[in-house]
């Protein structure tokens, strides 16, 4: 809190009375100077509330005015006279320059050296009432650790100075804000959470973007260790601190106040950064005692001691899953950190598996969809409470060969896992908990194919998803359409299912006890059918190529997802 020249003139045993420039009232007064000199501006620092008899008053016109016009630009916060020594009245050019200023002038009968007292133990005492304030304010940021988390912390930070509050992970995304609120510009998703799993900001709105979030966030981008920045700009003061105590930044807590950044607010920040590491070190814990919990579960599911249906009582995951084996034992730690790296928001980290396995690889279960808990792990057994809730979105690649558009999104965190560990790794998706051991054994089995850091997933090596992204979609419905029409004009003219009859022959592998059992007829039957099949559309069962075209054609339309053929059509 600043003391105002009309705060000023109203001190105990101050005599004072405004003469001109009420304009100025509002006029910070950070020291009371006593200065006879022609031109003092050289001498002073700004934000003095100047003492004269006048002994250096130009004796012109215009010198006076440009002695008031000094000392306003030079910040002086109020020029005081005490008339009878070296003037008798204040000269008319020195109020009208003072009123065209905004500069108060004052008569004073005070002596100089009870102002400068004064003026000395309001700031002394403003000064513990700051530190009391301070020391208040940081007991209630304790007490809202203690009861709402860095919610909490960023809350009281923000009321307390004043100002705002902006918490950042370790890669400087915005993870939470106070004061939270609808803004009418773009805003995050609700609750979204801070470094490493940190609870964030309450209520409806998140993380709500403000115009200074930009330059918190290339701040804090562009510092490669812990440290603190002040960006000040003459009208509001940024302050980017890193958080953590060791190491580089688990995170970066910024605060936006009035400009200059004051003492008190320095201090808050300073504490309010501790209060969020010391957080940030127990969610981290909490997360790896979670993290070893969900191992123990999933090693024992894999050596077959425990059943899928017993890991899914205990956790209940929705699936469906990406299952990633690295070929590397990846600690615990940096398998943690790497998953705050690829997971998109820490509520899915905090749903994922990572367990290391007896052939020195490691195994990561990624959840394919991100959202709220209540899909993912949310068992109190296995999982701090502060570690669940809401979290961040990102938007995801889409996988045009797919229908879950979550797919591709998947396989892509998969890559990037592997990127950022930088070792060579397989995938394989499971459909429910049940597939999962076979899923591990898969991408296993894939992890173990190369030496340079990759990822290649089984449906890479599939032959579907070869022809899938090979064919032109008109291209292949129109080779469909000419190897099979024959077969549909029959059917058209004689009834019957020919199309279907070849599909099931050779998706059986040709056998014919197998494809008969599949379409509940008689082999003697389904081998007419064949026959007939043969003579209509001219091509053999027992010649290779004819086969391979006969598959394709009864394949590829499957292999075309919906508005893939539109698409090539318009291409």
């Amino acid at each position: 809190m600043a003391l105002t020249v009309a705060q000023a003139m109203t001190l105990p045993a101050m005599e004072m009375r405004l003469l001109a420039g009420r304009a100025g009232l509002a006029r910070a007064v950070r020291w009371a100077h006593v200065s006879e000199l022609a031109d003092p501006v050289p001498w002073l620092l700004g934000g003095e509330l100047v003492l004269t008899i006048g002994l250096g008053l130009p004796a012109d016109a215009a010198g006076r005015r440009a002695y008031v016009e000094r000392l306003a630009g030079a910040g002086c916060a109020a020029l005081a006279f005490a008339l009878g020594e070296a003037v008798s009245s204040v000269p008319a050019e020195v109020l009208s320059a003072a009123d065209e200023h905004g500069l108060p002038v004052l008569e004073i009968l005070t002596p100089f050296i009870a102002v400068t007292e004064a003026v000395a133990r309001w700031h002394a005492d403003e000064r513990v009432r700051g530190e009391r304030r301070v020391v208040a304010a940081q007991e209630a940021m304790a007490r809202a650790a203690l009861q709402a988390g860095s919610a909490g912390i960023l809350r009281a930070l923000a009321e307390h100075t004043g100002g705002e509050a902006l918490l950042l992970d370790p890669h400087g995304t915005p993870r939470a804000s106070s004061p939270a609120g609808p803004s009418p510009g773009r805003h995050a998703t609700a609750g979204a959470r801070g470094p490493a799993g940190v609870s964030g900001a309450a209520g409806a709105a998140g993380v709500v973007e403000r115009p200074w979030h930009g330059r918190a966030v290339a701040a804090a981008r562009s510092a490669a260790r812990r440290s603190a920045t002040v960006l000040d700009d003459g009208i509001h003061a940024v302050q980017v601190q890193s958080l953590g105590f060791t190491g580089p930044p688990g995170g970066w807590l910024a605060i936006r106040t009035a400009s200059p950044l004051e003492w008190h607010t320095r201090m808050l920040a300073n504490q309010a950064a501790c209060l969020l590491a010391m957080e940030l070190v127990g969610v981290r814990a909490n997360r790896a005692r979670a993290h070893a919990q969900r191992a123990a579960l999933l090693s024992a599911v894999l050596d077959g001691t425990l059943t899928p249906r017993q890991l899914g009582e205990l956790c209940p995951v929705a699936p469906p899953y990406e299952v990633v084996v690295v070929r590397a034992r990846v600690p615990a730690d940096a398998a943690m950190e790497a998953l705050e790296d690829v997971l998109p928001d820490p509520d899915a980290e905090d749903r994922a598996f990572v367990c290391a396995r007896p052939d020195g690889t490691t195994l990561f279960v990624l959840p394919e969809h991100t959202g709220p808990p209540d899909s993912g792990l949310g068992n109190p057994r296995l999982s701090d409470p502060g570690l669940s809730g809401p979290g961040l979105s990102e938007s995801g690649l889409s996988d045009p060969g797919r229908g879950d558009p979550g797919r591709g999104d998947a396989r892509s965190r998969g890559a990037r896992l592997c990127a950022r560990l930088g070792v060579p790794g397989g995938g394989c998706r499971a459909h429910d908990l049940e597939e999962l051991p076979a899923a591990a054994r898969h991408a296993t089995a894939l992890a173990g194919r190369g030496t340079a850091p990759g990822y290649t997933h089984v449906d890479d090596l599939e032959t579907a998803a070869l022809l899938r992204d090979a064919f032109v979609p008109e291209a292949a419905r129109r080779f469909s359409d000419a190897v099979l029409r024959p077969l549909r004009e029959h059917e058209a003219r004689h009834g019957g299912d020919l199309v279907g009859t070849v599909r099931a022959y050779l998706e059986a592998g040709e056998n014919l006890e197998l494809a008969a059992r599949r379409l509940g007829v008689h082999r003697n039957t389904l081998r007419r059918r064949l026959t007939t099949a043969e003579r209509v559309c001219g091509r053999s069962f027992t010649d290779p190529g004819h086969r391979l075209h006969l598959w394709l054609a009864v394949s590829l339309g499957d292999l075309v997802p919906p508005g893939r053929a539109r698409d090539g059509e318009n291409a």
